[in-house]
């Protein structure tokens, strides 16, 4: 693996370990030119999913798209990113087993929303803010509604 600090063509595996239920393999390396130490992710290369857009264009599947939405939206929450990135891996999971190469990107959306909501609900309110295009306070008070209700209905049970 080339190191991407100094370009030196080899470097040494220090460390190996599976993350995502042994789906990936993360190694930490180290370059024997510059010292420095950087980290790789090794992950089977699978038939690529498309996502149909709202517009009928289709475009493959992002998974550093979906990370970059999740970070937005937890911006200055305590939500770790281990945890949003074992959230991609889930999402990214439930697509795969559909079965179907080319998915809606509404049932992204909506499948990013659903983790959200079990993660972090302010999180979850600005994703959906953003994701259903909230044009006024009325949407948004709608939706901070059904929130509260589905959160009454949970603690009841």
């Amino acid at each position: 693996m080339r190191c991407p600090y100094c370009g030196e063509p080899d470097s040494r595996v220090l460390e190996s370990r599976q993350v995502s239920e042994g789906a990936v393999i993360r190694r930490r390396r180290g370059c024997p030119s510059c010292d420095a130490r950087f980290t790789t992710y090794e992950r089977i290369e699978s038939i690529p999913l498309l996502i149909v857009k709202k517009d009928g264009r289709r475009e493959e599947f992002d998974r550093g798209k979906v990370l970059r939405g999740l970070v937005a939206a937890c911006q200055k929450r305590p939500i770790t990113l281990a945890v949003l990135e074992a959230l991609v891996d889930r999402i990214e999971a439930t697509l795969r087993n559909m079965g179907e190469q080319e998915i809606p990107s509404r049932t992204v959306g909506e499948l990013v929303m659903d983790g959200l909501k079990e993660i972090d609900e302010v999180a979850y309110v600005r994703f959906a803010s953003v994701y259903r295009q909230f044009g006024d306070v009325q949407h948004f008070l709608t939706e901070l509604q059904n929130l509260l209700q589905q959160q009454k209905i949970t603690d009841c049970e």
